[in-house]
């Protein structure tokens, strides 16, 4: 009979593979060295992942889901479109900033073709509301008749210049990230 999963051992996996990847790269980071990090055998991890697409899939998932609750948590549903972009540009910049490690396997997972379709597509849902925002925004006349494809990916872009910056001079920080999100601001909106 198997022995029950641990949540431990899960996340010690987890977690071992975000250290190893965020060092040495995704397509340099074999299982073994992500078992050998977690502390546990490599057939014990191919226990929790059948094999390293399975981890790598799972490690996205992990990534976009405390992303999300960081962007999404306290979200100010009621607000005007601007005050709600704001707070999630803020809540990004800082989870990136927080989070280099993450931040730096994401960016690698992102492209990554070992990620499936339906991964993307689970990963994508905590965000629909912003995707919504933008959508009804775009319509409305707020935001200008850009794709909303684009303006996640220019929201993107932006904000990894902006945490270059803020991780460069800590101390001009709040001043890079309400730049960057003026960038942002003054790209997309209709306003005058």
């Amino acid at each position: 009979m198997a022995r029950p999963r641990s949540e431990d051992k899960h996340a010690a996996i987890l977690d071992a593979a975000i250290l190893v990847i965020a060092q040495r790269g995704l397509a340099a980071t074999p299982t073994s060295a992500i078992s050998k990090a977690a502390g546990v055998a490599e057939g014990t991890l191919f226990t929790y992942f059948k094999t390293k697409d399975a981890l790598v899939n799972a490690l996205y998932l992990e990534i976009k889901r405390e992303m999300a609750d960081a962007m999404m948590g306290g979200f100010p549903h009621h607000a005007a479109i601007r005050q709600q972009l704001q707070y999630v540009w803020d809540c990004f910049v800082r989870w990136g900033i927080a989070h280099p490690a993450k931040k730096r396997v994401m960016d690698q997972l992102k492209t990554a073709a070992a990620i499936t379709p339906e991964t993307r597509q689970v990963a994508a849902a905590p965000f629909a509301e912003i995707e919504q925002l933008f959508r009804a925004s775009v319509a409305n006349g707020m935001l200008r008749d850009y794709p909303v494809a684009f303006i996640w990916a220019c929201m993107a872009s932006l904000g990894e210049a902006t945490m270059e910056f803020m991780a460069r001079e800590p101390e001009a920080a709040d001043d890079y990230r309400q730049m960057g999100f003026e960038m942002l601001w003054n790209g997309i909106s209709q306003a005058k």
